[in-house]
């Protein structure tokens, strides 16, 4: 009887420790705009727009006027720019809250326009859009797909953030 108690409290044991360890502490997903292979990383670098993007609570990270600030969608000044075409520097150097600790040091090696190792995205970009809910307008208002016309366009009329009110 005792082998059969001292059996099942180490089989239990086992089946238990198992169980812990098994949990997977990825809490966040990476976007389709996402360079491929980077699933354990923590944070971007968007060295275009001088911006971070925290993977695991799926927000941006930006500067204004000196306090950082962390939103869901991109800070108005950059809703225009392309996600899936820009490139993004994963940061596997740094664990912890506050990748802007660094900024210095991020901005000087990953200026405006850096272009490192090519990167495949993720997913597939989206057909009118630019990953950032916006659309990018491509192709709309004679703009040369520039993404930068004046007016907004149909798929503009049920995100309409200007008010400020929405986050």
């Amino acid at each position: 009887m005792k082998k059969l108690v001292f059996a099942s409290v180490l089989f239990m044991s086992v089946f238990f420790a198992h169980a812990q360890v098994s949990i997977n502490v990825n809490i966040g997903t990476p976007p389709n705009w996402g360079p491929q292979g980077y699933d354990n990383s923590r944070y971007y670098y968007l060295p275009d727009i001088d911006v971070y993007y925290d993977v695991n609570q799926s927000v941006f990270i930006y500067d204004n006027g000196g306090k950082w600030i962390r939103e869901k969608r991109l800070p108005s000044r950059y809703r225009q720019y392309d996600l899936y075409s820009g490139y993004k520097v994963v940061l596997t150097d740094y664990r912890g809250d506050a990748p802007y600790y660094y900024h210095s040091k991020h901005r000087a090696s990953y200026p405006k326009g850096y272009v490192g190792k090519p990167q495949k995205n993720r997913g597939e970009k989206p057909k009118g859009n630019n990953g950032n809910h916006y659309g990018n307008n491509k192709g709309k208002s004679g703009n040369n797909g520039n993404g930068n016309s004046q007016g907004k366009n149909k798929s503009d009329k049920n995100h309409d953030h200007s008010n400020g009110k929405h986050r």
